[in-house]
């Protein structure tokens, strides 16, 4: 493989509908066992001779990734993209060996540190300082390599007096400080990085983007990176992967591959989504939209309200739920987020709807994710880029149409004196 550290030839990962993201290590082995005896997976594909399916005439099979080919070099820093459920996240598991792929092959040279999601690889019952030497062994360092990099590692995180603290007390910002600066300091030849990052606030961000950025180039490690800010890609990584519905659509310099995103981004405005596996075992969220007065017409306006609805099933009775929006320009900065107070649902249906108020946004392109979280902590469900709007400035004669500078333009109440 020379300098390459990761090779990954017609990668495909196919689930069967109605156990998407939730495999378990026993369905894992399962289905290794099967591909093994040239049997068919029991958890990955639906038998041909499902009769509801056939009779129903739905596709049984959903291809998270399908005949997926890329290399990547040692020290490279390499950034995924792409809109929700493109498979950017089921690559990584692949990668970091937490899931198998239905076919293909992954190679690769050197130890891997994975940060997928909140808790990933930590032991809740466990202290940080036990879930260090844990992830640390778990990489196959001896203890005298670990307990070296321990104070640089509690230190970063900031986190010196809960490091004897049970992990599952945690709040999720000090859960993703631990975990970044264990997978950043034990030293893998290979860092994979998802969107968790978004967690913390934004010091800790930076933070953690100027640390990849000295083990990238100062060190030499390779790092793969997916995250919807577009301005941290274009600054950090040196080439960028677009994932597309299973599909690489390009991979390439990250200026023209951040390029060929967003203009898809701005020609595929979409006011409504709906899903089926974005979900726990408390709720799933069954669509986000728009609401429009007059809707035969899909334009938006700056000088309207914006009415968001959200439609969840409620599984089982919670508690300490709340519904949020953070609302993005394409580059994947955040302009701003709402959300309500805290609130028990029961089971059955549940809706929330938030305006935007009219004058606030600018004449520009939105994303719109839609998250709900339990006690203020954690996020519990999030769709990222639920929606994307396409907001226009008012119509000739109405005001002004020149580009206003900012992320957002609201109208704000003003009053002046003169002395006359």
């Amino acid at each position: 493989m020379s300098d390459v550290v990761i090779r990954v030839e017609n990668l495909t990962k196919e689930y069967r509908l109605g156990t998407i993201n939730h495999g378990t290590l026993k369905q894992d082995l399962q289905s290794w066992w099967a591909r093994m005896r040239g049997k068919e997976d029991p958890n990955s594909i639906v038998s041909h001779s499902s009769s509801h399916n056939s009779q129903q005439g739905l596709n049984p099979h959903f291809l998270a990734l399908n005949d997926v080919s890329f290399d990547v070099k040692r020290g490279e820093a390499i950034g995924i993209i792409g809109r929700n459920g493109a498979g950017k996240s089921t690559l990584l598991k692949i990668l970091s060996r937490v899931t198998a792929p239905t076919s293909g092959e992954v190679k690769i040279k050197g130890r891997v540190a994975s940060l997928l999601e909140v808790g990933t690889g930590f032991h809740p019952e466990l202290t940080g300082r036990e879930n260090i030497f844990l992830n640390g062994t778990i990489l196959g360092m001896k203890r005298a390599e670990i307990q070296r990099k321990f104070d640089e590692i509690v230190a970063f995180a900031e986190i010196d007096q809960f490091i004897d603290t049970p992990v599952k007390r945690y709040s999720s910002g000090m859960y993703v400080r631990l975990a970044f600066a264990v997978a950043a300091h034990l030293e893998p030849e290979i860092l994979i990085v998802d969107e968790v990052l978004s967690v913390g606030d934004a010091s800790f961000q930076k933070k953690c983007l100027g640390k990849m950025e000295d083990v990238s180039k100062s060190e030499g490690r390779t790092i793969l990176f997916v995250s919807h800010n577009m301005t941290a890609i274009q600054n950090f990584c040196e080439k960028a992967i677009y994932l597309h519905k299973g599909h690489i659509l390009e991979f390439g310099q990250t200026h023209q591959v951040i390029e060929h995103y967003l203009n898809d981004c701005i020609s595929s405005a979409s006011l409504v989504w709906q899903g089926s596996h974005e979900k726990n075992e408390f709720l799933r969220i069954d669509s986000v939209s728009i609401i429009k007065q007059e809707n035969d017409k899909a334009d938006l306006f700056i000088t309207e309200d914006i009415k968001i609805k959200m439609s969840v099933d409620v599984f089982k009775e919670v508690n300490g739920i709340a519904f949020e929006i953070v609302v993005h320009n394409l580059e994947g900065i955040v302009a701003f987020s709402s959300f309500t107070e805290t609130m028990t649902l029961q089971q059955g249906k549940a809706e929330a709807t938030c305006v935007i108020p009219r004058d606030t946004l600018n004449d520009s392109h939105y994303t719109i994710t839609a998250v709900i979280s339990k006690d203020y902590s954690y996020w519990l469900v999030q769709i990222n880029d639920a929606l994307t709007l396409d907001l226009q400035a008012v119509p000739e004669g109405l005001g002004w149409q020149g580009d206003w500078p900012g992320i957002v333009r609201p109208r704000l109440q003003w009053h002046v004196d003169v002395d006359q």
